[in-house]
């Protein structure tokens, strides 16, 4: 029934994005609606239909809360995505870390063990050379004398004390050398062991900044789950909104001859000269027409009449809710009546929005025929009767 063209949703949404609803309101929504329905044959027509639109003003105010608010879950979404890449970023980090840290303390333990197997050399060195020495030596002292007595000439004592000389010079060579890695190895033991200190040291950190960006994303999760529950509140409230809207309308409108999803000629296929198809089997407000109106609203279909009938529909600017077609047609030149013609657009002048229709017959008792999209808020066609006290309300334009 409404036209929610681009523009003017936008700043619809604007007007209404700040507007909340105490609790008396929200939880007598469903009472009032009864209320309305049981005392509605005492309300002037004209008067119900203004009572029976404000419901879609809560409607609007609500969907307007919903888009705010899954805008609010879209960023949620965004930010809990960062959080969990942080997560990964943190834990590949931190299983790099443990990874040397384990590669580092392998390398501590064969450290160790070089050591060990040192220190254990260096005591079978000194034992090789105390018996050397033992051997080689009296009361610690070398006797040259008895050298001289033992050898079979002098060169033979030459070469016993070059040998006592290269084994004694041979195995302090092998003690140092010994000592030497020894302490080679200590030192790079003391690196290692500082060097996994450090590793521990950042790991814990990693871990720490790790618990903060899960709690982060925890609480982004949580926030997550009670916005959208509050949008499936929320459009449950449309639903009973809507539910109600629909049974305040059944009283206040004119005769429905017939109802379907589809008919009156509105196509099924491709009317859109932009390309695509926006049809009466597609969703409502699925998409929009040649002339910035949305499909199966009311203004989308008589606009399709117009065109059906002379060939031409004017665009308005991407814009027109009912309520606005005659002021517009006015200022095109287009000539607007209070007598029904078949063959033009029915404007009812009331509600938040108005109402469109297209004129299909002219009856002799001063009712009309006219066929319509939207009347109950589902984007589907049916016909009606129109007594002529309630067309006398109309303004009719005249586009041929």
């Amino acid at each position: 029934m409404f036209d929610k063209t681009y523009k003017q949703m936008k700043k619809k949404v604007s007007q209404l994005v700040s507007a909340r609803f105490s609790h008396p309101v929200k939880t007598g929504l469903l009472v009032a609606s009864s209320l309305m329905l049981a005392v509605g044959a005492l309300i002037p027509t004209w008067q119900q239909i203004v009572v029976a639109d404000q419901y879609q003003a809560q409607i609007n105010a609500l969907q307007a809360q919903n888009s705010s608010t899954q805008s609010t879950v879209n960023s949620l979404q965004s930010q809990a995505a960062s959080y969990s890449d942080a997560i990964a970023n943190l834990q590949a980090q931190i299983n790099g870390l443990q990874a040397s840290i384990s590669a580092n303390k392998a390398l501590q333990q064969d450290l160790q063990n070089q050591i060990t197997a040192a220190q254990a050399e260096i005591v079978k060195q000194r034992a090789i050379l105390a018996s050397d020495v033992k051997a080689m030596y009296v009361d610690g002292t070398p006797s040259s004398l008895e050298l001289l007595a033992t050898s079979k000439n002098l060169s033979d004592f030459v070469d016993k004390q070059e040998y006592r000389s290269r084994v004694q010079s041979k195995l302090q060579d092998t003690l140092k050398n010994i000592a030497e890695l020894q302490k080679q190895l200590q030192e790079q033991e003391v690196k290692v062991v500082s060097l996994i200190k450090d590793m521990q040291s950042q790991q814990a950190q990693l871990d720490s900044s790790r618990a903060q960006q899960q709690g982060l994303l925890n609480y982004n999760q949580q926030q997550q789950a009670d916005y959208t529950a509050q949008i499936q509140a929320n459009n449950s409230k449309v639903a009973q909104l809507r539910a109600a809207q629909a049974a305040a309308n059944a009283t206040i409108n004119g005769q429905l001859v017939s109802t379907g999803t589809c008919g009156g000629g509105y196509p099924a296929q491709a009317f859109n000269s932009y390309g695509g198809s926006w049809g009466c089997n597609y969703a409502k407000d699925n998409t929009i027409d040649k002339w910035g109106m949305y499909n199966r609203e009311c203004v989308s279909y008589t606009a399709f009449k117009v065109y059906q009938a002379y060939g031409y529909m004017p665009y308005w600017g991407g814009h027109g809710n009912a309520n606005e077609w005659p002021g517009n047609a006015r200022a095109a030149g287009i000539p607007t009546s209070s007598t029904p013609k078949v063959g033009s657009v029915a404007i009812w002048n009331v509600g938040y929005y108005g109402h469109a229709m297209w004129v299909e017959a002219v009856n002799g008792d001063g009712s009309i025929v006219i066929s319509q999209y939207n009347y109950s808020f589902d984007g589907n066609y049916s016909v009606m009767k129109v007594s002529a006290s309630k067309a006398d309300n109309f303004t009719y334009i005249y586009f041929d």
